[in-house]
Order: structure tokens, then sequence, then C-alpha cells
């Protein structure tokens, strides 16, 4: 079944290692084969990559765009360990992101990523919060 997808004026989208920019009236597009495809507010850049989660998910979109994974996978288990490191909580949020690249599910383990990242910005808000308290 294809799959399809409707790209607003001016969107992008990454079909394989590719970039699909729309035009200036809105477009559908059917989608055949197995491509990864990544809509542009799914697409993380290196400047956004500004947290340890947001570079996680870069990692995570690299190995999922690229035609090899593995050439991202020693990046990946860094990047990690380090989050890891400093932040132990976080262990059911990448135990599920590790799950789905071992499985090689790798459109999913994006999907879990970005829970991350939303699970990062809880533990800085309340970082920031504790921090306002004691002042």
């Amino acid at each position: 079944m294809p799959l399809k997808i409707e790209l607003k004026p001016g969107e992008r989208v990454i079909v394989g290692d590719s970039i699909v920019t729309n035009t200036n009236h809105r477009a559908r597009l059917l989608v055949e084969g197995s491509a990864p495809i990544l809509r542009e507010k799914d697409i993380m850049t290196a400047e956004q990559a500004n947290t340890p989660a947001k570079r996680i998910y870069l990692a995570v979109q690299l190995m999922y765009t690229a035609r090899d994974p593995r050439l991202h996978h020693e990046t990946y288990l860094l990047l990690m360990a380090d989050f890891m490191q400093a932040a132990p909580s976080a262990w059911p949020h990448i135990a599920a992101v590790n799950n789905y690249i071992l499985a090689g599910e790798l459109y999913k383990a994006l999907k879990s990523a970005n829970a991350l990242i939303a699970y990062e910005s809880e533990l800085i808000a309340n970082v920031a919060q504790s921090g306002r308290k004691s002042a």
C-alpha cells in the first residue's frame, strides 16, 4: 500500500537520501516502496541539535536516512552513554530507542527519540523551577 504525503506550499520532505521541495501549490504524493521518508517538521538539523537529547535524535535520524545505518552507531552510543551518565532517570526512554534500533525499526526509534527530547525538556524545567524556589 503506497504512503500518501500531502505537502504544503514550500514544504520539504526527505525521501531516501534526497530532499524533495514542493512548489507554491499544495501537492499530494504517493510513495511506493520502502525508502526512508521524513517530513520537514520531523527533520532535525545540526544547528537545531543544541541539547543532548536533540543530538541523539539527530544521530538516529542519520541512521534512518543512511544507506548504511551502522556508520552512525558509534556516535549514537557515545551520545547515549553521556546522556545516561547525566540523567539516569531517562533509562526507559533510552531503552525504547535502543530496542527499536536493535529491531531495525529506525522510524519508531526516531519517534522514541522525540519522546526523549520531551523528557529532557521536563528535566530542565524541573531544575529551573527548583532553582527559583531556592533563590
